[in-house]
């Protein structure tokens, strides 16, 4: 974000990462302060099969009532659970837009209405908000669920440009709104730097490696 838009970087931001897994991030100077995720990634938004946040007593149904073993529920919350579980037809967001069926469609709404919820508490967290960013791969390539996000931020200042929102623009707000960014992430890149960074820590680089670009 500092190098594709730095005049929001140093602010309060939060950033919604929406994909097949999704977490939102509160920003303040370049440094998080809040989360949506919790002990693990089960909490927090609902993603592609894991259920997002719930009460912990469904755990303890699962296992008490439904006799599942804690094999079982664990494998129940990580592969069957959120847009999956809630619609019955996929857990790729592409095939829910497109789907007529009506299961489909409440997916979609949870998961818009889950995204905004988060984004009010991650705002009282940073006490203010300054710029919201988009990103991963629905953030990125959904102007749909971009729009159904931003019409529940419109107390936040939140309102897209539909043209750009429908161009997957860098900048999607209208002039003189709350600055809402596209940026891209790069996951793979990330971990190979921190990877890299790790193992440096622990192996001094020789001459050619500190050479390398």
């Amino acid at each position: 974000m500092p190098k594709v838009a730095p005049e929001i970087a140093g602010g309060r931001v939060i950033v919604a990462h929406l994909g097949s897994g999704a977490s939102m991030c509160a920003l303040s100077g370049g440094r998080s302060v809040e989360s949506t995720m919790g002990f693990t990634a089960l909490d927090g938004l609902p993603m592609g099969t894991r259920p997002g946040q719930i009460d912990p007593g469904v755990i303890l149904y699962l296992i008490a009532v439904r006799g599942m073993s804690p094999d079982d529920a664990q494998s129940f919350l990580y592969r069957d659970c959120g847009l999956k579980g809630l619609s019955g037809v996929s857990n790729d967001m592409r095939e829910l837009l497109s789907s007529a069926d009506p299961n489909a469609a409440f997916a979609v709404d949870y998961f818009a209405y889950r995204a905004a919820l988060s984004a009010g508490m991650l705002a009282a967290a940073l006490q203010g908000l300054d710029a919201f960013v988009f990103t991963a791969g629905i953030g990125e390539n959904s102007a749909a669920i971009r729009l159904r996000i931003a019409e529940r931020l419109g107390w936040l200042g939140v309102a897209l440009d539909p043209a750009a929102n429908a161009r997957h623009a860098p900048v999607i707000s209208r002039p003189g709104t709350m600055p809402v960014h596209v940026v891209p992430t790069d996951e793979e890149l990330m971990i190979a730097q921190h990877t890299l960074s790790l193992l440096w820590k622990t192996r001094p680089p020789t001459r050619e490696q500190e050479k390398a670009p």
